[in-house]
């Protein structure tokens, strides 16, 4: 283990800390000064009118009000998006191909952790009369296992089902993903029918989490609207942050890493200077199965609920904020799933007041698709696309 690992490298701790500062504020001030500007010009039309008479402020008094709590949950989303989406991007920019099953590796994520908080609840030692302390232990337990059985499940797709293809058409290992899916969204329902008897699961209710901390009260006319935020949040905002950091550092400052930016820029040339390639992309597919067992334990956190299929929405989102970020890049999975996480929230949140009803939550996916192809008519490699034959 030796050979892999030198001394702490502090500026490639921080860097990605810098990096996600900054696409934070960038990416929440740039859609915000949007939509204020879209608030100015409909201030005075039929919306305008609409809301003032509803709730008798001007829709600009009524946007700026809602804005905080909007731009906490778009980044919550965002992050969990940027988890996601790092699998796709490390497995593109080693093999340069889509591991459509990295839905599936984030559903097993999600069952796993799920299934084992379920089991600790029912056994008593999560719940009521439980310590604080000890909730917060299981829950990285859970998620610690979820990442274990998520990347093991990655190397076994990776080994059964890539490896034998590596060097065939790309279109073969594309259509041996797509059923690679289909195989572990039904062996996810298989084993759930047969260990529990339900498809749905829900995230046990213990610990704080559900408890909102409130910061203030924002004024909005005569009333005052709270800004609160769900400790929830806090944890996946964390936890995401973390997996990007370690990530970032394990990928440009470890012998691993660099063995992996070898692999993904010349197989044949990295196994000539003695690298095993077959053993870093088994490690890669880890990496990348991991992060995403972690995501969806984080993704049951913030949403409740879990089925066989909640893999395919969240895993589209991500390989859509992967390329919009720039596919192959690990920082810009990281800016696409912020931008993207933002912009549906937006979109959920004022698109139908600015549309009076005509255009409802139900069009947030259309918005943030149509930012997409947008993005890439104008940028066809993504925002931060380069040549991924020439990193991770």
């Amino acid at each position: 283990m030796k050979k892999y690992l030198k001394p702490i490298n502090l500026m490639e701790l921080l860097r990605p800390l810098g990096q996600l500062i900054v696409f934070s504020l960038g990416s929440a001030a740039v859609l915000s000064i949007i939509v204020l500007a879209l608030a100015i010009v409909l201030n005075n039309t039929a919306a305008g009118d609409k809301i003032f008479a509803q709730l008798k402020v001007s829709l600009f008094a009524y946007t700026v009000a809602n804005l905080p709590q909007v731009l906490v949950d778009g980044l919550t989303l965002g992050f969990v998006y940027a988890a996601i989406a790092l699998g796709y991007t490390m497995v593109y920019g080693v093999l340069e191909f889509i591991n459509f099953a990295h839905s599936e590796i984030f559903a097993i994520g999600a069952f796993v952790g799920v299934e084992i908080l379920i089991a600790l609840q029912n056994a008593g030692l999560i719940g009521s009369g439980s310590s604080l302390f000890m909730d917060y232990v299981f829950l990285i337990l859970a998620m610690l296992a979820g990442m274990a059985v998520a990347g093991g499940a990655a190397i076994a797709m990776e080994r059964i089902a890539y490896r034998p293809l590596r060097n065939a058409p790309r279109l073969v290992p594309l259509i041996s993903a797509i059923g690679v899916s289909f195989f572990l969204q039904d062996a996810i329902r298989l084993t759930e029918s047969l260990t529990t008897g339900q498809f749905n699961r829900i995230f046990p209710t213990f610990g704080n989490f559900d408890k909102r901390i409130t910061f203030g009260k924002i004024p909005m006319g005569a009333a005052e609207l709270p800004f609160s935020v769900p400790i929830k949040s806090f944890i996946v905002i964390i936890a995401a942050v973390l997996m990007l950091v370690v990530l970032n550092y394990l990928v440009n400052a470890t012998k691993v890493g660099k063995a992996i930016r070898a692999v993904a820029q010349d197989r044949a040339t990295a196994s000539l200077m003695g690298i095993d390639v077959n053993h870093i992309i088994a490690i890669t597919f880890l990496i990348g199965g991991a992060l995403g067992g972690a995501a969806g334990l984080l993704y049951a956190l913030k949403f409740t609920r879990i089925d066989p299929y909640v893999g395919f929405y969240p895993g589209l989102k991500a390989f859509t904020a992967a390329v919009l970020g720039g596919i192959g890049n690990l920082t810009g999975a990281l800016l696409g799933g912020i931008i993207l996480g933002l912009l549906e929230t937006f979109a959920g949140s004022y698109l139908s007041i600015f549309t009076m009803g005509a255009a409802g939550v139900e069009y947030k996916d259309i918005f943030a698709f149509a930012i997409l192809i947008l993005v890439l008519i104008f940028r066809p490699n993504g925002l931060l696309g380069e040549n991924v034959t020439e990193k991770v």
